[in-house]
């Protein structure tokens, strides 16, 4: 089938007008990127006003990335149908008020339900934000620029959101965090329609409610089912929620490919190169977010940094994150895209080796240069990899092209934070068999998570608070380096499969330039 042109304004865009349209797109990823980051800081206050169990805990802090993962399918494929920019800005406005009712929650189940709203109207966002890159910048070259920029605006938001949390943590109550993304999205809903061109696709067939419910029904149980047996082991819900989600998978796959206008192209998963280019975006999101999720309370918590020391100290790692995003198009066409997927990765699981390193009294040099490594690798690994998965989309499917892409990327997020921390909360409360002096209620108490252990130790005082903070301390380590050591082997796996790719991707590179010089 012959895809139709793309309805678009954007053809006539002058290169200002391109810039002044990207500086706009933008924000929806600096918006996302800062809530992530502030909400990172924001556990140990969080966890002392509302007292969450370990298992809310994990679920206030990915039910977000559940939601929108489930939802990203749908929404691409709605953009593609209503309008990309009219989807972006009733996405932000909602974000907005999503981000009051977080704010001003008064329970962990107000909360968890606040974050899945905030899920339900990021899903709008990032998809919008990639498929209207992909149809500003018809050229690859700016396109690969463009792309970078955008990915450099994570760590951009990554940063500014730590200092902006720190300082409201440190004068005003926990969910004043969330009110720092409500100005960015007002002026996105009123800057975006007066410098962004709309763009649609104009034949994209009947909206597919069928398939529509079946990637929700995938994604959804699937991921609980994986979040459950890595928190609980073996359950039998989770093998039943993993069967349901495979099940749907199924039967939304057969639907694509009987379909003449496909949600999902799923014809492209045959491609090794787009597979490894949706396995190396998945697996670098992965490793951010267990990353972020270790280092925000290790530097709170037992380190005992201010949520505003804390955020600078990681600075340096945002800077090279920056960086790195803004280099990597340029090594892309100097060594190819997959050998940068590839270098990216096993820099990220470098990093990750220097954290399981760490000690209760490790000097805060190993947690800086673990986390500029993880930084640096998988910021050049997300911009290749996303670049790769948009370009090989047709423009009048961006939306459904790049809602595989954050599929990939938010999937990524919330395993992340779900597998990494699960593991890190297993071998954490392993450690609390018991204790001599400390009752058994306590010892329960503190094994629901660090924070708890705090206020624990607190209340008690006297040796027996210092033994358990203490103890509470090294436990944590332990699930640090237990956690950080299985993160490294997932990467170093997927890193090795992207180098089989890029050698792959070479050899064809030189045959293209044989033939083309004979």
């Amino acid at each position: 089938m012959i895809d139709a042109p793309e309805q678009t304004d954007a053809a006539a865009l002058s290169p200002t007008r391109q810039w002044i349209a990207l500086a706009a797109l933008t924000l929806p990823v600096l918006l996302i990127s800062m809530d992530g980051t502030i909400l990172g800081f924001a556990v140990p206050r969080l966890s002392e006003s509302l007292r969450p169990t370990s298992s809310q805990l994990l679920w206030i802090i990915d039910v977000y990335s559940f939601v929108l993962a489930g939802l990203l399918v749908t929404m691409g494929n709605l953009g593609d149908r209503i309008g990309r920019r009219r989807l972006l800005v009733w996405g932000a406005g909602a974000f907005g008020v999503a981000s009051v009712l977080a704010a001003v929650s008064t329970s962990s189940a107000m909360l968890i339900g606040s974050r899945a709203a905030l899920g339900v109207a990021g899903a709008t966002l990032l998809p919008s934000t990639l498929s209207l890159i992909r149809n500003v910048f018809p050229d690859h070259r700016k396109r690969q620029t463009a792309i970078a920029v955008w990915a450099a605006m994570f760590s951009v938001g990554s940063a500014v959101g730590p200092l902006l949390g720190g300082v409201l943590l440190e004068r005003f109550w926990w969910g004043s965090v969330f009110l720092v993304g409500v100005p960015v999205a007002l002026v996105l809903v009123v800057m975006t329609p007066r410098v962004v061109p709309e763009s649609k696709d104009p034949d994209p067939g009947p909206f597919d409610l069928g398939s529509a419910a079946l990637s929700i029904a995938t994604m959804l149980p699937a991921v609980y089912g994986i979040k459950k047996l890595a928190e609980h082991g073996v359950a039998v819900d989770a093998f039943v929620a993993l069967a349901f989600g495979t099940v749907a998978g199924i039967a939304f796959v057969r639907r694509q490919q009987r379909s003449e206008s496909p949600m999902i192209d799923v014809t492209l998963f045959r491609l090794p190169r787009f597979r490894t280019a949706i396995s190396g975006n998945l697996i670098a999101c992965f490793g951010f977010a267990g990353s972020l999720f270790f280092i925000t309370q290790y530097l709170q918590l037992v380190v005992g940094l201010s949520p505003v020391r804390a955020g600078l100290q990681l600075l340096p790692a945002i800077v090279v994150s920056i960086t790195s995003s803004l280099r990597s198009p340029w090594l892309a066409r100097r060594f190819g895209a997959f050998a940068v997927i590839a270098t990216g990765l096993t820099i990220g699981g470098s990093g990750f080796v220097a954290l399981s390193q760490l000690r209760v009294d490790s000097s805060l040099v190993l947690v800086t240069v673990a986390v500029m490594l993880i930084n640096a690798g998988f910021s050049m690994a997300m911009t290749v990899a996303v670049d790769g998965i948009i370009a090989s989309v047709p423009a009048a499917k961006a939306g459904a092209g790049a809602s595989v892409s954050e599929t990939a990327n938010e999937l990524g997020f919330a395993l992340g934070t779900a597998l990494l921390g699960s593991i890190m909360t297993v071998i954490y409360r392993h450690e609390f068999a018991g204790l001599i002096g400390v009752d058994a209620a306590t010892i329960r108490e503190a094994r629901e998570t660090l924070g708890a252990a705090e206020r624990a130790a607190e209340r008690i005082g006297g040796p027996g608070g210092e033994a358990l903070r203490a103890l509470a301390h090294e436990s944590f380590m332990d699930g640090i380096t237990i956690a950080s050591a299985v993160a490294a082997v997932l990467v170093f796996i997927a890193a090795s499969r992207a180098a089989v790719t890029a050698r792959a991707d070479l050899r064809a590179r030189r045959a293209a330039t044989l033939v083309g010089d004979g």
